[in-house]
């Protein structure tokens, strides 16, 4: 096995294959997945899809959540690329990130077959 502290190159023993597991990009991965294994960010996913594009007040207002709530919670989705954020005056507008949701669920599709 030959190591950095980022990257592990395994070998199969029965076919000899060298396989690359890339911890950092594993560790990113699972913080994606985890943004989307969490009930409350799944209903703002829906909510988001359902409106295209929403604020942090029609969030908490419409899951009736404290705003510091459905703030962190947003931020838990923008930093996994799930949500983007774009500004209009005062107002910040979440929308999907769609071709990231559609990575994502190729990915499980792909790994749980």
């Amino acid at each position: 096995m030959s190591t950095n502290s980022q990257i592990a190159v395994i070998t199969d023993p029965e076919t000899n294959e060298n396989i690359k597991l890339d911890f950092l990009h594993i560790k990113k991965t699972l913080l994606i997945l985890r943004a989307l294994n969490h009930k409350l960010r799944q209903q703002i996913i829906k909510l988001v899809d359902e409106r295209r594009k929403v604020t942090v007040t029609e969030i908490y207002i419409e899951l009736r959540l404290e705003q510091s709530v459905a703030s962190q919670h947003l931020a838990i989705l923008r930093t996994a690329g799930l949500v983007t954020a774009s500004r209009d005056g005062k107002f910040i507008h979440y929308s999907l990130n769609y071709k990231r949701l559609k990575d994502v669920n190729r990915l499980v599709e792909d790994f749980v077959g």
